[in-house]
């Protein structure tokens, strides 16, 4: 720990503040104190994480570089056969540079679109017009009325 205060040196502390500082100006007192603390707190947290993300860092690439080292070893002991090898070998992709128009076009196919819902329509009676949809009203913009009153005379 950063502070490494014991509980009798607070207690200690917690007295030459009674004495020192008057009741009323106490709370406030503290308050400041514990933002303090607080603020010590955060950033001797924020220095152990970081120093822990090292740490870790650093183990991750001792890691890799064992994993590396052994992987080379059994590389060595045990050569692949031709069978394997040629298992392992990279498979050539034609580039599209490549293929011809022909081949293109027989690959690539035009999206079939979806049909479009069916509309429900609304049950009118013969002779009738459908009804209507209510229009939309526009709201005129009211300005305040004051009305002041008149003065009595």
């Amino acid at each position: 720990m950063i502070l490494d205060i014991a509980p009798t040196e607070l207690l200690v502390l917690g007295v030459v503040a009674l004495l020192v500082i008057p009741p009323k100006d106490l709370p406030k007192a503290m308050r400041i104190a514990g933002q303090w603390v607080g603020r010590a707190r955060g950033m001797a947290r924020q220095f152990r994480s970081g120093f822990d993300d090292m740490i870790r860092e650093s183990e991750f690439h001792e890691m890799e570089a064992k994993w590396k080292a052994e992987n080379e070893r059994i590389m060595r002991e045990f050569p692949p056969t031709a069978e394997q090898a040629a298992l392992m070998a990279p498979v050539p992709q034609d580039s599209p540079a490549e293929l011809s128009e022909d081949a293109l076009a027989g690959t690539l196919e035009p999206p079939i679109p979806a049909p479009a819902p069916e509309r429900k329509r609304r049950a009118t009676t013969p002779g009738k017009p459908a009804p209507k949809r209510p229009a939309a009203k526009k709201l005129a913009a009211k300005k305040p009325t004051t009305k002041r009153p008149k003065p009595a005379s």
